[in-house]
């Protein structure tokens, strides 16, 4: 179906244009947003849950919550975006602590894969290829941890829990939390050290 001139028009509007319609309950500009964020949230969030399937439910829940808070949006406060990926964050961390598990890798790993490897349209292909190269040595590096100090380290870093809350979640006593983080801080600091990349 080709593409008529009011839809180009509603393609072009900013996020902020596209939430204030979906503020008065404009399902089309709904779907534009939906359409120009789902994808890097679903690899955001599966990056969090660790499962895809999961992940898309994370998304659905995520962008129903945009759906109904949208006239609290405050574009002042900062980019739609940003807004976007803290309620996708909050809901997949919930789903985390609800099932108390620690985060697996992502089953679909082609899909996963490539979204890592993914440029973001703004970014610089030497700069995302620094990145992609630091991202392998760091996977690298904690796969030498002991699994008790990855686990820590992952629900810290890629599950945004406190130590509190990791020690909840995995049964372990709060100093042991804190021990495997610090030797696992230690060891991780040691490894890219060496290697010269710290």
């Amino acid at each position: 179906m080709p593409m008529t001139e009011s839809n180009q028009q509603a393609m072009e509007l900013s996020d902020e244009q596209l939430m204030a319609r979906i503020a008065v309950r404009d399902s089309a500009a709904f779907g534009l947003l939906y359409d120009r964020h789902a994808a890097v949230v679903l690899g955001v969030v599966v990056k969090i849950v660790g499962d895809r399937a999961v992940g898309e439910e994370v998304l659905q829940e995520s962008f129903w919550r945009l759906w109904t808070q949208a006239a609290t949006f405050d574009p002042t406060k900062g980019p739609l975006r940003a807004w976007l990926f803290s309620i996708a964050r909050r809901q997949a961390l919930d789903v985390l602590r609800r099932q108390s598990v620690r985060p697996a890798a992502a089953r679909d790993e082609t899909e996963a894969r490539r979204l890592e490897l993914a440029v973001a349209p703004d970014d610089d292909v030497p700069g995302a290829a620094e990145q992609a190269i630091a991202a392998a040595q760091l996977r690298g590096a904690l796969s030498e941890l002991s699994a008790e100090q990855q686990r820590v380290l992952e629900l810290a870093y890629f599950g945004g829990l406190t130590r509190q809350e990791i020690a909840r979640v995995t049964g372990t006593p709060l100093g042991t939390v804190h021990t495997r983080a610090r030797l696992g801080l230690q060891a991780l600091r040691a490894k890219l050290g060496a290697s010269g990349n710290e």
